[in-house]
Order: C-alpha cells, then sequence, then structure tokens
C-alpha cells in the first residue's frame, strides 16, 4: 500500500480523486484546522440540546419507530453504543477492501463538514483507523439505500469501538480491538448523536459509483479501440467518423468515441476495401454505430459523475446540525439520486458490451468477415479457433443484460413502516461492480479475436488475397505490446483460457489504452 500521498479532509468536500487515492492508492489523511473547529463548534450546539427537557431525535430519543421513547442522560450512551451494535447485522461475503476503505473516508468527510454534531476526538480516530491500514470486515448484505448503508457503516463504526473484527495492514482478519491497541488507537467513547451520525450517510453506494466512473471511462476508451481495430479487420470504412458526420447530431460523447477510433485508424491500408470482395453498401450496425452506442454510455457516464460531485460536496446525515445552531430531521439520507445513476450505468455497461460481442461474432463468422478463415482457426475444422472464446463473451453479455434490471424500482418497506420507501441503492452499486468486471472481460475478447485477425489479414491480404495495405500504427501497437503482455497470437489451437487470462490483464491494467495511445496521443 502506497502511503506516500496524502488527502487533507476540510469543511468543504473532497473529490473523486480523493476518494480513489485513499480507497485505492492507500493515501493518508489529514485533518484541517478548518474542519476540526467547524466540527467542535457544531458539537456545543448539540451539548446545549442534551442538556434540554425537550426530546431531540437521535441526542435524547430512540431512533426509527422507536424515536417515540425520551432517552434519559444516564441511558445516552448506552443507546449510541447499542444503536452501532445493533445494526451491524450485515450477512454474506466480505465486501472489497477499497470499497470499505471509500465508505470510511467518506463518512469522516460528512463528519468532518460540521453538520453530524460528533467531537472532534471521533473524526481523529477515525482518520487514525484508515492511516493504519485498519479495515473492518464489512458483508454484502444489510444496506436498503435509505437511512443510509446503515449494516455496512455499523461494521465500520463496530471498529471504532474497538469491537467486531477488522483486516490489518497484513491482510489477516482479526479482533478490531486488538488492531486498536497494536497501533496505538483508543476506542472511542459514543456521546449523544455520535453514533447515529456515524450511520446515516450514502457513503458505501457513493463510493462504488466512484470508483464504477473511473473504471467505465477508461474501459470506455478501450472498447473505442477495440471496436476500431474490429473495424479494420473488417475492412470497414472509417468515413462515418469524419467529424462533420458527427457535428450533425451533437452528443459530446458520440463526437469523442468517434474522434478516438479515427486516431487508431490513421494510416491503416485496410480500411475502404470494403468494395472489394463483397461490394458493401454500408457496414453492419455493430461496426457504423459504435460512436453513437459508446458515445451514449459517455455522456451518461458524465451526468453519473455530475450526481456524484454534487453527493461528494453533501453532508448527509438525519438530524442535521445546522449554521445557527438548529438541529433539524430531513430526508437527506435517501439514496434515490445515486441509485438511479447506479442502474443507469449498469444499462449502458451491458449495451456496450452487446455491441462488442456482435463484432466479435462478425469476424469469427467467415460469411460476414470479408476472407478471414471460420472462427479464425489456422485448420478449420481440425482446428476450432476463438469458436468458444465467443461462447463465454456471449454468456457475459447474457449476464450483463441481467444485471442492467434495475435495483431502484424496487422498495421494501422496513422499521415498522416508518421508513416505508426505499432506494436499494447498495444493491444497484454492488450489482455495477459486477456488471464493470464483466464489461472488462467483454472488451478484453473482443481485443483477442480482432488482434489475431489483423495478423491474419496482413499474412492473407485484405480480400483473403495477398497485397493487401498494412495494419495501422496504433494497431499494430496494440497487436504487439499485448503479445509481449502474454496474449497469444494467431495459429494451431492450444489452451485459449491463459490467453483470455492474459487479454483481461491487459485491458484492466491499462495496457490496451497506453499501447495505442503511444502512437495516437491522449484518447478521450
Amino acid at each position: 500500500m502506497d502511503m506516500q500521498s496524502t488527502v487533507v479532509v476540510g469543511s468543504d468536500g473532497v473529490t473523486a480523486e480523493d476518494v480513489l487515492a485513499v480507497a485505492r492508492g492507500g493515501a493518508r489523511i489529514e485533518l484541517s484546522e478548518q474542519a476540526l473547529e467547524r466540527v467542535g463548534a457544531a458539537r456545543r450546539f448539540i451539548e446545549d440540546l442534551a442538556a434540554r427537557p425537550e426530546p431531540v431525535y437521535g441526542v435524547s430519543t430512540g431512533f426509527g419507530a422507536l424515536a417515540v421513547r425520551h432517552i434519559s442522560p444516564e441511558l445516552r450512551a448506552r443507546l449510541q453504543r447499542n444503536i452501532v451494535r445493533s445494526h451491524a447485522a450485515g450477512m454474506g461475503p466480505r465486501v472489497e477492501r477499497e470499497v470499505v476503505r471509500a465508505l470510511m473516508f467518506l463518512r469522516l468527510k460528512t463528519v468532518a463538514s460540521g453538520h453530524t454534531g460528533v467531537r472532534p476526538e471521533v473524526l481523529r480516530t477515525m482518520a487514525e483507523v484508515l492511516n493504519a491500514g485498519i479495515t473492518p470486515v464489512v458483508h454484502e448484505y444489510g444496506s436498503l439505500g435509505c437511512s443510509g448503508d446503515l449494516a455496512p457503516l455499523s461494521h465500520c463504526a463496530m471498529t471504532l469501538l474497538g469491537e467486531g473484527d477488522a483486516e490489518g495492514p497484513d491482510g489477516r482478519v482479526r479482533p478490531a480491538g486488538e488492531l486498536l491497541a497494536e497501533h496505538g488507537i483508543a476506542p472511542v467513547e459514543l456521546r449523544e448523536k455520535e453514533g447515529l451520525a456515524l450511520l446515516n450517510g450514502t457513503d458505501g453506494m457513493l463510493g462504488m459509483l466512484v470508483m464504477a466512473c473511473a473504471d467505465l471511462a477508461a474501459l470506455h476508451t478501450a472498447a473505442d479501440i477495440t471496436a476500431a481495430l474490429s473495424l479494420e479487420a473488417l475492412l470497414g470504412t472509417e468515413r462515418v467518423l469524419a467529424p462533420e458526420l458527427h457535428a450533425v447530431r451533437p452528443h459530446p460523447g458520440q463526437a469523442t468515441s468517434a474522434a478516438n477510433m479515427l486516431k487508431v485508424l490513421a494510416g491503416s491500408g485496410l480500411t475502404g476495401h470494403h468494395q472489394d470482395d463483397a461490394p458493401r453498401v454500408q457496414d453492419a450496425y455493430s461496426v457504423r454505430c459504435a460512436p453513437q452506442v459508446a458515445g451514449a454510455g459517455r455522456d451518461t457516464l458524465a451526468h453519473a459523475r455530475q450526481v456524484a460531485e454534487r453527493e461528494l460536496a453533501a453532508s448527509v446525515d438525519n438530524p442535521v446540525v445546522l449554521a445557527d445552531g438548529r438541529v433539524e430531521s430531513n430526508g437527506n439520507f435517501h439514496g434515490a439520486p445515486v441509485a438511479y445513476v447506479l442502474d443507469f450505468l449498469a444499462i449502458a455497461a451491458a449495451d456496450l458490451a452487446s455491441i462488442a460481442e456482435r463484432r466479435t461474432d462478425r469476424l469469427l463468422d467467415r460469411n460476414r468477415s470479408h476472407g478471414l478463415p471460420p472462427f479464425l482457426a489456422q485448420d478449420a475444422g481440425v482446428d476450432s479457433g476463438l469458436m468458444i472464446a465467443q461462447y463465454t463473451q456471449a454468456a457475459l453479455v447474457s449476464e450483463l443484460k441481467r444485471l442492467a434490471a434495475p435495483a431502484s424500482v424496487d422498495s421494501i418497506p422496513s422499521s415498522a413502516m416508518q421508513e416505508d420507501h426505499v432506494s436499494m441503492g447498495w444493491s444497484a452499486a454492488r450489482k455495477l461492480r459486477t456488471a464493470v468486471d464483466g464489461l472488462t472481460r467483454v472488451v478484453a475478447v473482443e481485443l483477442y479475436a480482432a488482434a489475431r485477425a489483423l495478423e491474419l489479414r496482413a499474412e492473407v491480404g485484405a480480400g483473403g488475397s495477398a497485397g493487401a495495405g498494412a495494419v495501422s500504427p496504433a494497431g499494430r501497437a496494440v497487436v504487439d505490446a499485448a503479445r509481449a503482455a502474454g496474449v497469444g497470437g494467431a495459429g494451431g489451437d492450444r489452451f485459449l483460457a491463459p490467453d483470455l487470462a492474459a487479454a483481461e490483464a491487459f485491458v484492466r491494467g491499462g495496457g490496451l489504452v497506453a499501447a495505442a495511445e503511444s502512437v495516437t496521443g491522449p484518447l478521450g
């Protein structure tokens, strides 16, 4: 874990880059004096309210449907401990370390805003736990995406109390109390409002949204590259990528995708041969409409990023402490804004995968590939080539289509009908993470097929005879880099799974984009 970079948490929100630095890069966290002063001022409002006889939700009452009970001062510390313990009710597999770190960091961001009423020492302990590389054990199931990601955040709060289990920086899961003691961190003793303030936010779904946005941005560029390689291998025309054509339908994502493809195809001697062997007036939709589909996904991603930026600037809690000292109940914890875009991104990811699979299938079909051998096999019949690689890709696409069914349209009432409409945003985020992984593999299979097709094209010529033009310089760079990364080339049948795994690693690690950009310069 790289502990060199530092993220300063103030009172005015954080950026997506900050989230990625902490969640994935292990960045250290520093708390600004401004944040600590603001937190201290808000805490004084809470302490004043706690001393009054009138009940205040979360300060001197129970929670949810139990908010009707007034809690006497001597029971309030127990009340705050109890909400953490009782709400830490997750089940199922452990959630990924990067998700938990994002979840904790975003909760830290909210309590640093001065709107939650916690003491500064709670803030400091949260930062110390993250900086020590201690990661609470959080489970897959437990959040309905309303009243915040309650169970996941409760498991994180348990670690602050020195209870439950957590993963140490060495990757071993141990009692949280032991890990805190080893790092010289004193467990938190919760006071009024603090237990509730640690639980009541959209931090889990937001963290996963931020990471998905980063991953999908890279995947859209990768998909533009593989679409261009497939167009080239199919002898398609690059004229449909001309900027003036996309200017007449001014969707920004579409223009970006078309420009990316045009850069990758620059200098190709293969494009435009669609009239040679079996004349075509137009290329198939999966080739010709690649910028329109990928571009729509890009525009969806831009909208999702805007929602994420707004949420990153928010302070999500209930009740909230306002600047004038009022403590007001609200519904800002409802995850609908985040849940909707998480679902929208899953739809866009499924469609991007679907069009990529159609191009792969076209490359393998001798009746539609314009001179390429069946299934890109060396000796078709004896060899099966990439036949089953496309099966795997099709299975992934089918899974992505199932994952595109929205979670946010579902709602299961909870808390004795007090919380009678929920967002299911956590579930939307979890399935989007699965969809992003699936899309990565789909793009990897298209890369594998297109790279082999380009090698075969260079051997036998554009229309199946010698003398065709050369592969584009960017295409050649991608093929060479893929081979250097362990992605096998053309030849007889062999064990395909290692080749596909190497292709996936090449895409996931950024090697595909880096190889293309070594020739094209930066792509959008």
